[in-house]
């Protein structure tokens, strides 16, 4: 379905969301491809928070540049009404494949969404926050700035993200795994490989063994759980035995209890390797800790209605969960909306160069455009829901110290 196709299907709030849609359609649809032809590491995206900042204050938004001490980071505020509301804007992209996780279309799908509602803040009654935040494949930008009180305040906070197509829109019990990531460090004894291979300890033989056996042990553990990791240094020549090894590695679980059951059992085929090998081990936790995702239930049903009024499959039964966000840390403390969005006839996984070349095309961007008259549907109607209202200003984020209180 096509934006004037949106508009003129629909009725009120939402007809006057999809013509204000409609007025920044070709600005956004540059901007998204501008982000997709280049691409940035996490930390890094500073062409494309630059571009996404200006059309932001171009859409009347006040905009802070370096968030929480990021400098990528920006937040857009518009409103000042009682409930607030963020959309999470992505724009990082992954190593040697650019976008093959689709961020160019979930920074479009956000910041439409945003342009959209500008001019209707005062009637629904929100501060509408767009908070642009970087290092979602790697870094955990939106652990970083939760932490750092970004997203102090907010009682709802939103974002879509691109899948291959076949999949449900309705984004009901889907979540996404929680994930830690790690470097381990073995520290033996070099020597020359030839005249005094008995005088080493070879850190490179305890990389070996633990790769064995956490292998292994892949036989024992639930089907939901993964283990991945990868040997970033084991040696430089081959005459001369390695006295330093590094294995990077990363454990994933749909709830934290077994996400920590699995970490336990991981480093132990560290320390097992180490122990077989007479090397010393220092395991430190390279990035955040990615949070199990909860999707709420009054965002999915909007959502849900929205898509579905598009024409969009919206049976319960054909969800994706797996995988990992960040976004995941914020749906813990703040009622979130996490939805897929199928790419017409995108039959290859994302994080692949496949996925990269069909995040840049006409169907990609057609899905972009009703994602965000979705999103912006979404809001107008839990920001006019009364009952619902009620529940998202009592949600409002009191910080850091109050999560802490909680735990306590």
């Amino acid at each position: 379905m096509k934006l004037t196709d949106i508009a003129g299907a629909s009725s009120g709030v939402q007809a006057g969301l999809s013509t204000a849609l409609l007025t920044w359609q070709d600005k956004v649809l540059r901007l998204s491809q501008e982000i997709h032809d280049h691409p940035e590491l996490a930390f890094e995206e500073e062409r494309a928070a630059a571009g996404i900042s200006a059309l932001l204050q171009e859409g009347g938004f006040d905009v802070e540049r370096g968030t929480s001490g990021l400098p990528t980071a920006f937040t857009g505020t518009v409103g000042n009404g009682p409930l607030v509301v963020a959309l999470c804007v992505e724009y990082d992209a992954l190593p040697g494949v650019g976008h093959a996780c689709g961020h160019n279309l979930i920074a479009g799908a956000s910041v439409a969404a945003a342009l959209a509602l500008a001019p209707f803040v005062d009637e629904l009654g929100i501060t509408l926050k767009a908070i642009g935040t970087p290092a979602e494949e790697h870094g955990g930008g939106k652990a970083i700035l939760l932490e750092r009180g970004a997203f102090d305040g907010v009682g709802l906070a939103m974002m879509v993200h691109p899948v291959q197509d076949g999949l449900t829109a309705n984004p009901a019990g889907t979540s996404a795994q929680a994930v830690g990531r790690f470097r381990a460090t073995f520290h033996g004894r070099s020597a020359h490989a030839a005249a005094a291979p008995h005088r080493a300890i070879n850190a490179a033989d305890a990389a070996v063994l633990a790769q064995v056996a956490v292998g292994l042990l892949r036989q024992q553990i639930p089907s939901d759980h993964r283990i991945a990791l990868f040997v970033k240094e084991a040696g430089h020549v081959t005459n001369i035995i390695a006295d330093t090894a590094i294995v990077e590695f990363e454990c994933r679980a749909f709830s934290l209890p077994e996400y920590e059951a699995l970490l336990t059992r991981v480093r132990n085929c560290f320390e097992g390797a180490a122990l077989a090998t007479g090397t010393t081990l220092d395991i430190e936790v390279a990035e955040p800790l990615y949070e199990p995702l909860q999707q709420d239930d009054d965002l999915a049903r909007h959502w849900s209605m929205a898509m579905e009024r598009m024409g969009k499959d919206v049976s319960p039964s054909k969800g994706m969960s797996g995988g990992s966000t960040d976004m995941g840390n914020i749906s813990q403390v703040i009622p979130s909306l996490h939805p897929w969005m199928s790419i017409p006839g995108a039959d290859m996984a994302i994080h692949t160069a496949a996925f990269a070349e069909v995040a840049n095309t006409p169907a990609a961007y057609e899905a972009m455009f009703e994602a965000a008259t979705a999103l912006a549907w979404t809001t107008a109607a839990a920001a006019t829901d009364p009952q619902q209202r009620d529940k998202f200003l009592s949600a409002a984020y009191a910080g850091p110290d109050s999560r802490k209180d909680d735990a306590a």
